[in-house]
């Protein structure tokens, strides 16, 4: 009775050379590093505004359509 995929061979200790698969054939240090002064977060600024803006667009549409126009009750 078959038992799925053959196995592999066992691996080995990885050598200290080995380098990743997912990284690029030249694996080198970076250029230049980036002080703090010079990274500037844009994206994450953008991310904020967006999940802001999606927060304010819920509560119009939770005050103003829902809320408005209906009585109040007090369940409990």
């Amino acid at each position: 009775m078959s038992r799925g995929v053959p196995a592999v061979e066992e691996e080995s200790e990885p050598d200290a050379g080995e380098q990743s698969v997912s990284a690029p054939v030249t694996q080198e240090e970076p250029e230049r590093e980036l002080t703090h002064e010079e990274f500037d977060p844009k994206g994450t600024l953008a991310l904020i505004l967006m999940y802001f803006a999606i927060l304010v667009v819920m509560w119009v549409f939770m005050y103003f359509i829902e809320f408005l126009g209906n009585d109040l009750v007090v369940v409990g």
